[in-house]
């Protein structure tokens, strides 16, 4: 076995401040004006797109690069705005290679896609840059009144598709501040300048929308006394609970849940302050396993490693991912599984880890293990839903909560979407896409 160091090596300020700020810095930097009217003349403008199919907000992808084309930001803005109005969060985190880009006629026949995210975000970090407000009018008031419960991708969307309808609503959000994911929970380098923050306020612009934070489902939110006192309820809660490893030892100094320690990142003044073990070993295949990886890694990490238990071409992470992981130094180690958290003195010290291999599709243990020194080991393995908060009367399925296809629950007047529903993909612009169907169904139903 492995000989282990037996003190942890956890240190804060590893780099100099230029390295902080080298690392952390945009990941693709906003595209001039030139560099996007260039781009923009590659696209065909197709018939029928595929990039349009392949988006799950369906948006008019053509008509927006056209109008970039023709010296129109502003407009192309609108246009993806009508479709996704967090659509510049969604310019820098959506997986555009498995998407959109994945399906471009020029990817295809030349392997080099229109970048149609970077000039997506073009488009709206210019509109956002010269308005304050959204581009939408608000309706005459309805009178009537939804709780949205969650401010992340699909609060939000919802919450603004309704009041552009003329609802009014109150948005409510378990966290100190508004954006879910978006503002705790993704990579740092790929949304710098507070963007998420400033996104929820343009959101919110449009008005008839009162934001309540410190809000929890299950703690001083109850959905029986929202039903009681709403027209409609909308929830969009996400995945609250954290899976666990199942291992003796998690309960040691340096076991740490990755979506906590992304959020504290993400929250950081300084990130000269925040501790990080010289020896990180990632449990996951997902974003969460390449986002937490790559950022300690950016922190000043030496040895960094993601442990899979399955080949690489079954991690969730997409292969830019992947790739971006591997080219910031973090190793990826596939068919191996956490076996035993190895400690001493209450801190983790190695982790032992068992190959792995598949016989007639199932996973199952060598017996062969491999043991890592490592300082922190982050469990990136998936997320769940809290079932207590919702109590009594909400239908569910494999830990989800069901919903049919305009995102309306068993209930009669609640509906649901992003991370807390079954089917859904863990994606920002696919919870945009909930949210909105989800408006359009409630503004059919309190219009009827």
């Amino acid at each position: 076995m492995t000989q282990t160091k037996a003190t942890p090596d956890i240190a804060a300020g590893r780099l100099s401040e230029d390295a902080y700020t080298e690392n952390f810095s945009d990941l693709h930097p906003l595209l001039e004006p030139h560099e996007a009217m260039v781009e923009a003349d590659r696209c065909y403008f197709c018939y029928d797109a595929p990039c349009m199919q392949a988006c799950p907000t369906s948006i008019d992808i053509p008509q927006f690069i056209r109008q970039i084309s023709t010296d129109n930001p502003t407009g192309s803005a609108k246009t993806i705005f009508e479709q996704n109005i967090l659509g510049g969060m969604c310019a820098r985190v959506c997986p555009t290679e498995t998407l959109c880009e994945q399906v471009c006629v020029r990817e295809v026949a030349e392997g080099k896609p229109v970048k149609i995210g970077q000039l997506q975000r073009y488009a709206t970090d210019h509109y956002m840059r010269e308005n304050d407000t959204t581009p939408f009018e608000r309706a005459a008031s309805t009178g009537k009144r939804i709780a949205v419960v969650g401010a992340g991708p699909a609060g939000l969307s919802c919450a603004h598709r309704l009041a552009v309808h003329g609802h009014d609503v109150v948005l409510f959000d378990a966290k100190e501040k508004a954006g879910g994911l978006n503002e705790f929970g993704i990579a740092s380098y790929k949304s710098v300048d507070n963007f998420a923050a400033r996104e929820v306020e343009f959101v919110l612009s449009i008005g008839g929308i009162e934001l309540k934070t410190g809000m929890r489902l299950g703690d001083n939110l109850d959905l029986a006394e929202l039903r009681s006192s709403y027209d409609a309820v909308f929830l969009s809660i996400g995945l609250g609970g954290v899976n666990a490893l199942g291992l003796d030892g998690e309960d040691k100094d340096g076991s740490l849940d990755a979506v906590d320690y992304i959020a504290d990142l993400r929250q950081a003044n300084d990130l000269s302050k925040l501790p990080v073990g010289r020896r990180v070993v990632v449990i996951g295949g997902g974003m969460t396993a390449v986002d937490i990886a790559v950022q300690t890694s950016l922190l000043g990490a030496e040895d960094v490693t993601i442990a899979y238990r399955r080949g690489q071409d079954r991690m969730n992470a997409s292969e830019y991912e992947q790739h971006l992981a591997q080219t910031s130094g973090v190793k990826i180690m596939t068919w191996a599984q956490p076996k035993t958290l190895v400690g001493a003195n209450g801190s983790i010290t190695a982790i032992e880890l068992e190959r792995t291999a598949e016989e007639d599709g199932r996973l199952v243990g060598t017996g062969s293990v491999v043991t890592l020194p490592a300082d922190m080991v982050f469990k990136a393995v998936g997320q769940t839903l809290v079932q207590s908060d919702l109590g009594d009367g909400v239908a569910l399925e494999k830990g989800r909560i069901v919903v049919d296809e305009n995102r309306k629950t068993n209930l009669a007047d609640v509906w649901a979407g992003g991370d807390c529903v079954l089917g859904g993909e863990d994606l920002t612009v696919t919870a945009v896409e909930d949210g909105k169907i989800a408006a359009e169904s409630i503004n059919a139903a309190l219009s009827a």
